[in-house]
């Protein structure tokens, strides 16, 4: 269901809280031209769930290889995981820097996940930090135990609304893989009747 608020239409599935930006506005990356820079820029590392810095760390043996020595370094220094300004965890990052210390350098020159370059070659079984599969969505815990999903809006992506835009293709149905794992096919399944409702498709 929908319902409007004082910020615009806000979609409540359950106790989620979804922004109608994520089902209006047009997104779909645009690696050709960004080459990865969200993995090198920023005020912290990646937002982590609490289980996922085991799962770094069960991994780390074999997608570390990828990983450079800024990254290896940082690791050794700080741990699979460190607390931001705000008091949250996220991902360790290189010193003097924004860059993950998970990234890798690709073969066209572009910045990747080491860890995702692992899961696709079938080496891991953890792919990469929700956070990152959701991007340009942010979730938020809320008060009560429910969540609101909300846009994040960076320069560096301004390629990808363009594209997004281009193709026709929204925010919700360019994450629909992650959201769909993390929150389920009936509750994807209820944001795209909500999108086409408010959408008017």
């Amino acid at each position: 269901m929908s319902r409007p608020s004082g910020f615009g239409t806000i979609v409540e599935i359950g106790n989620v809280l979804v922004s109608e930006d994520v089902v209006c506005e047009f997104f779909s990356c645009d690696y050709a031209r960004c080459k990865g820079i969200c993995c090198r820029e920023g005020d912290s590392g990646a937002p982590l769930l609490e289980s996922e810095p085991e799962l770094l760390e069960r991994d780390y043996p074999v997608f570390s290889s990828l990983m450079g020595p800024e990254g290896l370094s940082a690791v050794r220094e700080k741990g699979f995981f460190e607390i931001d300004r705000e008091g949250d965890m996220v991902t360790p990052v290189v010193e003097g820097s924004g860059e993950c210390a998970y990234v890798t350098v690709g073969d066209d020159g572009g910045y990747l996940c080491s860890v995702e370059r692992c899961f696709f070659a079938g080496k891991c079984s953890f792919r990469k930090p929700v956070s990152c599969r959701l991007y340009p969505i942010r979730v938020t815990n809320l008060t009560g135990g429910g969540k609101a999903l909300n846009l994040h809006r960076w320069r560096i992506c301004e390629d990808a609304y363009r594209k997004g835009c281009e193709e026709g293709i929204r925010v919700y149905q360019f994450l629909r893989e992650p959201l769909t794992e993390v929150f389920g096919a009936d509750f994807y399944d209820a944001l795209d009747a909500a999108a086409r409702h408010i959408l008017y498709l």
